[in-house]
């Protein structure tokens, strides 16, 4: 972080050009062409969502058996492990490659 305004006070206050900073620095003309769009870090975001093709059928029983979970007491709601034996022994989890 303290990289990063470092950064940014060079180019915005010190009015040094970003061509200066990239070769003061040593970094990418991008990266810093990012710092002076952004005045804090974007952070991290995944570049696509996570695959999960074994679990991907059973998602729709697992959301609704979660869901029908919040109307019972909280001691009686299902476990990870618990649902993992569901669908084990009632949906025949994981499939047989």
């Amino acid at each position: 972080m303290e990289f990063y305004a470092q950064i940014r006070r060079y180019v915005l206050v010190d009015q040094h050009s970003q061509r200066e900073a990239v070769r003061y620095f040593g970094i990418s003309r991008k990266t810093v062409s990012k710092m002076i769009a952004n005045a804090q870090p974007p952070g991290y975001r995944r570049a696509a969502k996570s695959a999960s093709p074994k679990l991907d059928p059973y998602l729709g029983w697992i959301t609704a058996t979660l869901t029908s979970d919040k109307r019972v007491h909280r001691k009686q709601r299902h476990t990870a492990k618990r649902i993992f034996e569901r669908l084990r022994d009632e949906r025949i989890f994981p499939p047989k490659s």
